[in-house]
């Protein structure tokens, strides 16, 4: 589909995702940015360029702008826009500044007074979330956890009482410690999704417990290739009170009447009085 450029572009920065597989995943809107941008700002002018040729842009003036080089690239930027030029910002596949390259682009645009604007399309994430079958109402976006097995468990210690679904990004080659990191921390029980793939050929999209997760990544060396979305369900929430509030409450009593240290353990944490009343009869009439 050839789409005819808009012309009358304003001097700004576009941020215009891009397909993350299948290259007809593209607005239009972006198409045209594309089309009519003085200059394109890419991940990898080679895989840039090939979308463009793709849809019929061509002659577009590529400037490279990854993470190797993203404070040096973001200066040239600011010089274009200073003469009256405009920018689009591409990754290689989705948003750009979504862990991927931009952010920092994005920033300096910013601070130099210039207009920052979306051009919204494609994002992983929020198409491994729609066909997941999860239904928890709220989402926290991680991108990829670290790579060292130590700092990635710590991170995931630090996720496992979040009650909203959890979205990770990862590589081919750490999927399989990843996953076994995500056992050991979170358990059996919680639900996995492996989104791999998406969009592209061999797109597959598996949910099972944590605790069958390996027996699938085992089970074809191909459930183990391409670039993986994980989504993994919230923690449940436990009934009665967290560790924290239980040993301000037990603090306060040792020192205060019990309706005193109701009052206050309500002020510091922000429990249910009700809650922390029970608790605090129950606290008394306990054995020492």
């Amino acid at each position: 589909m050839h789409i005819k450029p808009r012309q009358n572009l304003e001097c700004a920065l576009y941020v215009v995702a891009t397909p993350i597989g299948n290259l007809s995943d593209i607005t239009l809107r972006a198409l045209e940015v594309l089309g009519a941008a003085d200059t394109i700002a890419a991940e990898d002018t080679r895989n840039t360029r090939h979308l463009l040729q793709h849809h019929g842009i061509g002659d577009a003036r590529l400037l490279a702008l990854h993470q190797h080089n993203e404070r040096a690239a973001a200066e040239k930027v600011i010089a274009l826009l200073q003469q009256g030029q405009n920018v689009a910002l591409v990754t290689d596949a989705g948003t750009p500044a979504v862990s991927d390259p931009g952010a920092v682009l994005v920033e300096a645009v910013r601070e130099a007074g210039f207009r920052v604007i979306p051009v919204p399309g494609a994002s992983a994430a929020v198409a491994a979330l729609s066909a997941s079958g999860l239904s928890s109402p709220h989402f926290l976006f991680y991108g990829f956890l670290p790579n060292k097995p130590a700092a990635r468990r710590n991170a995931l210690q630090a996720l496992a009482e979040h009650p909203y679904t959890l979205v990770f990004y990862e590589a081919p080659h750490r999927i399989l410690e990843c996953a076994q990191d995500l056992h050991a921390v979170f358990g059996d029980e919680r639900e996995v999704v492996f989104a791999r793939e998406l969009t592209k050929l061999f797109e597959s999209i598996h949910r099972c417990r944590l605790g069958k997760a390996m027996d699938w990544l085992n089970s074809d060396p191909n459930n183990q290739r391409g670039e993986f979305v994980l989504l993994v369900s919230g923690a449940t929430l436990r009934e009665g009170l967290d560790a924290g509030t239980e040993r301000t409450l037990a603090l306060l009593l040792e020192e205060l009447p019990l309706k005193q240290a109701v009052q206050l353990a309500v002020k510091i944490t922000g429990a249910n009085k009700n809650e922390l009343y029970q608790r605090a009869l129950a606290y008394k009439a306990a054995p020492e």
